[in-house]
Order: C-alpha cells, then structure tokens, then sequence
C-alpha cells in the first residue's frame, strides 16, 4: 500500500476522528490514513474533556443521538474493545426562573416521548438527592439516571486499536499545511512530509477544522474557546455518587471525581483563542457563585494540580457541523460539537461512515447539521447548552 495514498484521510486522532475511522473499518472500509498534529493521538479536547454524556437536550435530533451513543458507549468493551469507564451517576439540571423551569418541562415531555427515563423533581426531591443544595429559590429540576460521564481516553484508543488492527492506519507528527484541489474535488493533501493523495478527506480536527478549511477555501464557522475546571482537595461532604448538577440559572456545575469535587462555570465572555491555560481570576467568580448554590464548597480546599483548561470547538448555534461540503462534495466536515463530541462520538462515527460509503447519512437524518443551514435560513434550536 501506498503510505502517500489513501482512498480516506481523516484529519485529526481525536475521539470524532477515532470513531469514524473505526465505523469505516467495520464495514470493509480500511484503506484510511489518519493524520495528527501532535506527536501522539487523542493529546487534544478529548483527553481535556469533562466526559459528560446525557439525554438531557431539548431537540429530537440530540436526544436520539445520544440515546444511540450512550447504549454504544454502556457496551463499549464487549462490542469494540478498551475501556469507556461509564458512570450512570445521573444529571440534574436545577431551575430557578419560571422561564427556565417552563422550559425544563416542555423538554421532559419530549424526552418521556422518546422513552427517555427522565423525571421532574421538586425542591424536596432535589435535596434528598443532594442534601448540600441551598433549593430556597429553586422551582424544581429534571433528573435522568441514565445520564453521567465516561472515560474518554479510553473511549478513542479503543476506536484507534480495533480499527488499526483491521487496517487503518495513524501518522502522528504530521500537519495538513494545505489542500490540494481539481475543479470541485479534494484530489490530496499538502502536509510537511509531501503530498497524500485521496478520494475523499474528512475535517475532524477539532478546535483547529474551521482554521483549516479555509485552505480548502471553505468558510466552516467553528471557533475554539477555552473553558476550565476546578478540583478540591478529597472532599467527603459531598458524597461520591452525587449526579452531575447543572444550575441553569447561573451555569454552576459540579460533579465528584473519584474523591474530588469538579467544578466550573463557562465564561461568557472568554475570546476565541487556543489559549489552554488555566484562568485562575475567573475561580474567584466561579467560587462566589457556586457558594450561593453548594454552600459546603466554602470548606473545600483547591487541588491546583488537578485543575486543567481545555478547548471547546464552538459553532454559532452550538450544532457540529457534519457531511459533505456542497462546494467540494469529497470533503466530509466532522467537526463544531461545541461541548458534544465524546458523548455523540459513537453515533457520529456511524453516520459519517455512512455518508461516506453510501453517499448520504440514513441512520440518522443529519441534514440539520449540515454546513448548508447556514446559508438556507434554518437554525435548529437546542436551550440545554452548558
């Protein structure tokens, strides 16, 4: 086999990469070069992710998605291999404004619709769940037990082994500086080790495709932006198995890991950048806020050693930006996931290899997510983005 040829070439190793390459492998598909940057494979967003996966959104598309996903992610080993470490600890997203709880409601009955197994609960219910929670202001909260988090890591390198072994192949310290075109196709691209020639190219680069694709001569509107996470010191006041809980009021969040309390709050108005340092002065309003919510956390001590920022690929309306490029049909976008990619990653890799080998996603309907909506006036709307 040609190593400057190959019929794929995926651009990024993380666990969007990882997942449709493996898909790609399954079905017969193992002539498929990934290329990453970095001296090693998922060293990005993935192996800095706070690894959330939930049921929880509020459009039929995503809550499909991850039903899909999380079964595939529930059944990792058996089915792919490796470790995915998931933990159905449970989310529960707090409501403090009857807009919000308005809202949470009408998310629910959709949710319920599609066999979600997600509850209402009132402030009486939240703290025996969470005895720690002040719920004075509280109007109620939705709960999904089946929702948690997972091992990233664990879920990529499974992905990158099996498909490996079946033939794939995984070139790291190795840039694309640039696309090779032939009227409307991607006929190759340029990296600092000479051209690779391809049929078909997919942009799963994270937080760098929308840098990228303007090579290509492509707008895709994605933006990195950094978000951080805070660590305590073994913190037993507030138990092990306590659910992801999200304040929607404020976007104050906390989960355990381990012995540990994680915590943060998304900065509104952090600038787009690749910018993965840790942002010790936004802390001070982080701990100000989740005091108000989880009032134990005065007595916590910070770990600074646990504490990490990371990058969220960003799109306008916080949708990926999935398939074919209508200006350059063999170029395949995998990217945009805006805080979304490892727990949709399995149902992404499907989808794509589909769009790939049969011409067109079918498993699922993805013309929502495709780069055309945002240039043909339709926006899909999801209110759960944290």
């Amino acid at each position: 086999m040609n190593d400057k040829r190959a019929s794929v070439v995926i651009i990024g190793a993380g666990i969007v990469g990882a997942s449709i390459a493996y898909h790609l492998a399954i079905q017969g598909c193992t002539d498929v070069l990934i290329l990453e940057k970095e001296a090693s494979e998922v060293t990005g967003s993935t192996a800095r992710s706070f690894a959330g996966v939930r049921h929880q959104f509020s459009t039929e598309l995503n809550i499909r998605l991850s039903q899909y996903s999380i079964e595939r992610i529930k059944n990792f080993t058996e089915e792919v291999g490796g470790f995915a470490e998931l933990r159905q600890i449970g989310y529960m997203l707090l409501a403090a404004t009857p807009t919000i709880w308005e809202q949470g409601q009408r998310n629910v009955a959709l949710q319920q619709s599609l066999g979600v197994p997600v509850e209402l609960l009132d402030p009486a219910a939240i703290r025996q769940i969470v005895p720690q929670l002040c719920t004075d202001d509280l109007l109620g909260a939705t709960y999904c037990k089946t929702d948690g988090f997972c091992d990233p890591y664990g879920i990529a390198t499974g992905y990158l082994r099996r498909a490996r072994a079946l033939g794939v192949r995984l070139q790291c310290d190795t840039s694309v500086t640039d696309f090779r075109l032939e009227g409307e196709r991607v006929i190759g691209v340029e990296t600092h080790d000479g051209l690779i020639s391809c049929d078909i190219v997919v942009n799963a680069a994270g937080c760098w495709s929308g840098e990228l694709a303007k090579r290509a001569g492509l707008h895709i509107p994605v933006q990195p932006y950094r978000r951080c996470i805070y660590a305590t010191d073994p913190f037993p006041a507030v138990h092990r198995d306590v659910p992801m809980t999200v304040d929607l009021s404020t976007g104050f969040f906390f989960r355990k890991e381990q012995d540990h309390l994680m915590f943060s709050i998304s900065k509104a108005d952090e600038p787009v950048g690749y910018n993965m340092s840790v942002d010790w002065d936004w802390l001070e309003t982080v701990l100000e806020v989740g005091v108000q919510r989880l009032p134990v956390l005065e007595e916590a001590n910070l770990l600074p050693q646990r504490c990490w920022g990371g990058l969220y690929e960003v799109t306008p309306d916080h949708f990926p930006i999935l398939g074919r490029h209508p200006d350059l049909p063999n170029y395949v976008s995998a990217s945009g996931f805006s805080g979304h990619g490892v727990m949709h990653s399995p149902s992404t890799g499907l989808v794509m290899a589909e769009e790939i080998l049969d011409g067109e996603a079918h498993t699922f309907n993805i013309d929502e997510l495709r780069i055309t909506r945002f240039y043909e006036g339709y926006v899909p709307s999801e209110h759960n983005i944290f």
